[in-house]
């Protein structure tokens, strides 16, 4: 199983919006076949290890990531293809969080007379598709947000300026993040101070992410960086006619989703990227949409880095959150990884 974890992730910038799952079979205390999901539309990683252990794989057992699928999608049901081939067994990691399937994928099995089981190294397979789980049972993608920041905490100086607060070898670590979502987010602010392009270059990867910019009031102008090349969703909160138009005409989707303070409606945002099929969502904003993200309850973990230099009390923060007036009032974070890159360190955590 370990293995077949190791071949899923693979799979880790190009499943989406399928989740990323790996497959060994086993007879006689060796391995006959591997594989591994490329691609939606593309062979499921059961079908593709059959393919490789062809007749060996009669009275096997084979080890998956994920519970195998029992419904007609894009391709057919691995159910099938592992009845057919006539392994004796097969173990799951995790079932599968999509309701069409949910535990009638080993019930399938175990009906054909084949042994299923799971729960072998769930807590790992389950990370390795946290964000399709998250669309499945929640109806909103895996919110990550990332934040470069200065040892005092500041993000950027009082003018906007923050290129460059971390070294190198940080920018090039949080493209891994980049290219692992299916969406990247930000806010007009960010445009503004920064005219980001939002796209994953320093990572090889067969597609970008959907970016994804919160514009209240449609005010992103139509020479921004993150409008180059397609692909990019403006979230508004009124209707403005000649502005979704000029908009459009650069090749992005506008949506307006106001709440009843004249802003976009976050939560329904999120809701609309699942619609999409987006897994995982990436953030990297300005200190005001953070706030609001974590203020809704929308933000499911941080990767921050934190270089080692101070820009004192007049630079920006992280987040632009309501004063407290008890600790008790405090967000409570788990410390998932701490670790060095390059000269800055990086923090990994998730929301209790």
């Amino acid at each position: 199983m370990a293995r077949a974890l190791q071949l899923a992730h693979h799979g880790l910038y190009t499943t989406a919006p399928n989740p990323r799952v790996g497959c060994v079979i086993v007879r006689d205390g060796a391995i006959v076949g591997e594989g591994w999901h490329e691609r939606a539309g593309g062979p499921h990683a059961e079908v593709s290890a059959l393919e490789t252990a062809g007749l060996r794989a009669r009275g096997a057992s084979a080890y998956v990531t994920l519970e195998p699928c029992v419904h007609q999608g894009r391709t057919g049901p691995c159910t099938e293809a592992l009845i057919g081939s006539g392994v004796a067994r097969v173990v799951a990691a995790i079932k599968d969080p999509n309701p069409l399937v949910s535990g009638q994928g080993l019930e399938r099995l175990r009906q054909a007379g084949v042994a299923a089981g799971v729960g072998l190294l769930e807590a790992e397979a389950r990370e390795l598709n946290i964000g399709f789980a998250s669309r499945m049972t929640r109806g909103r993608p895996w919110v990550r947000m990332k934040l470069a920041a200065s040892l005092d905490g500041k993000t950027a100086l009082n003018n906007g300026r923050s290129q460059w607060i971390t070294g190198e070898d940080a920018r090039r670590d949080a493209h891994h993040w980049r290219a692992r979502a299916c969406a990247v987010l930000t806010g007009i602010g960010t445009v503004r101070d920064d005219d980001p392009r939002l796209t994953v270059r320093e990572v090889e990867t067969s597609r970008q992410p959907l970016r994804v910019v919160v514009d209240s009031r449609l005010e992103l102008p139509p020479a921004a960086r993150v409008l180059e090349g397609g692909g990019v969703l403006i979230a508004g909160a009124r209707e403005d006619r000649e502005a979704i138009a000029a908009l459009s005409a650069k090749g992005a989707e506008v949506v307006v989703i106001p709440n009843g303070a004249g802003k976009v409606e976050l939560a329904q945002l999120l809701q609309e990227l699942a619609r999409r099929e987006i897994n995982e969502v990436h953030v990297e904003a300005g200190h005001k949409l953070n706030g609001s993200l974590i203020a809704a309850g929308l933000v499911d973990e941080l990767v921050v880095y934190l270089a080692p230099s101070l820009l004192g009390d007049a630079a920006r923060g992280m987040f632009d959150l309501p004063e407290l007036q008890d600790l008790a009032g405090r967000r409570a974070l788990e410390i998932r990884d701490l670790r060095m890159i390059g000269a800055d360190i990086r923090i990994l955590a998730r929301f209790v």
